[in-house]
This record gives C-alpha cells, structure tokens and sequence, in this order.
C-alpha cells in the first residue's frame, strides 16, 4: 500500500467521469481520457463504475480511485453507497475504493461507523478514502480507520452549500487535526488553486470537471463573456 501512496504524492490526480446523461458517457471515451491525462503528468485517476475502471486499466497503469454512484430513494449517500459497490471495486482491482463519509445515513438507515467496519473487516488490505464535507467528517473518518481524507464533498451536502471553493479552510484544519493523507477535490478550476492545496496541506490533489468534462469547461468561459455588450 505504501508504494500507491508514494507515487501519488505531490501530483494531480485526473478525475475521468461521465454520467448518463452527459455527452462524453463511454467507457471508451473515459479510457482515452485517462491516456490523455497520464500523457499530460498526472500520477493517477479517479474513476467511476466497474465498466470505466476495468477499460482505463487495460490502457494506464497509474493508481486508481474507484467509486460507482448510486442513487437511493431513501438516502442522500450516493457515492459507494453500499456493500455491493465496494465489492464490485475490490473486484475491479482499484488500488483505492472511495466512498461518502459524511454523517448521513446510507440506504437501509445504515450509519457510517457500522458500515466502514463491515467493510475494513472484509477488505484489510484495502485502501480506502473517505469522501467528506467537513473536516469533522475527515476527522471522524481518521478515527474510524479510513486511510486518505478527501474534501470531495465540501460543497455538495445542505450544510455546506454556502462554502467556496476550492475549501482551502478544511485542508488547513484536517492537516492540524489528523495524521491521515489528504486529497483535495472539489473546485479547483487554476494553477493557482491547486498550488495553494499544497500549501494548505494536502497530500495530492484531483481535478475533474476543468479537464474532462468540456460542456462544462464551455460553459464556464461562456459565462465570462456574456455582460461584455
């Protein structure tokens, strides 16, 4: 495990992901992302759905983050939220299963401390990141035994809504507050962003929709020009 670590320290980390409903959805597609950021520097990927991963590992050979999405009428946990997602991961060999690691209830009303001990004791040599929101959440999640802290969600739950990113401030506390590596995600659209992680405390960083999701990219420079007259 310590040389997965050690050759994502201090890099970026690609975030290759289309849903549905996006144009860029195919595993294909991804698979050639992934390619595309390995050419470019990149010293791993972040990948969701067994079908995704099992394509870029046929193409790259950096380490991976896995997660499938999932959605739940009765839970807002979609991020790995069950049993079943973490065993299709560990079947698909990623070298890092990531899940949602805030406070709210998984589907079935599970809380996170049960679940995360089913699954640590069903996968020992696994690496496991905690998806969180807050850094209490990344705090929580050191305690209970997740291995990297990520600040994926920050942003993305009710109580973090109001919060700009990328959220410099929880890099910050989680380094003071817990020895566990951090990744930070979420936000981060300029080199200036991502060197400022770094000097927060982070231990790699991921970057997704500035580099692989191009409606968005358009969107987002679209949106600079439009009072111009």
């Amino acid at each position: 495990m310590n040389h997965i670590l050690q050759q994502i320290k201090g890099g970026l980390i690609v975030s290759c992901q289309a849903l549905e409903n996006e144009p860029l959805h195919s595993s294909f597609i991804m698979s050639r992302m992934a390619v595309a950021a390995k050419e470019g520097g990149a010293v791993g990927i972040r990948a969701n759905s067994a079908e995704d991963i099992r394509e870029i590992k046929k193409n790259v050979d950096l380490p991976l983050i896995g997660i499938i999405k999932v959605h739940h009428s009765d839970s807002d946990v979609f991020i790995t939220p069950t049993r079943k997602e973490v065993d299709e991961l560990a079947s698909a060999g990623v070298e890092i299963i990531a899940m949602d690691a805030t406070g709210r209830k998984r589907p079935g009303g599970v809380g996170l401390d049960d679940f995360f001990q089913e699954i640590r004791k069903a996968y020992p040599n696994q690496l496991f990141m905690a998806d969180c929101s807050t850094a209490e959440e990344g705090i929580h999640a050191g305690e209970i035994g997740f291995d990297i802290i990520g600040t994926t969600l920050a942003g993305y739950t009710p109580y973090t809504e109001h919060i700009h990113l990328p959220d410099f401030g929880m890099i910050e506390r989680l380094r003071e507050k817990t020895d566990k590596l951090i990744i930070a995600e979420g936000g981060i659209w300029s080199g200036a962003d991502l060197r400022r992680t770094f000097e927060c405390g982070a231990y790699s960083a991921v970057i997704g929709t500035a580099i692989t999701r191009p409606q968005l990219i358009t969107k987002y420079y679209v949106k600079s020009i439009e009072n111009l007259g």
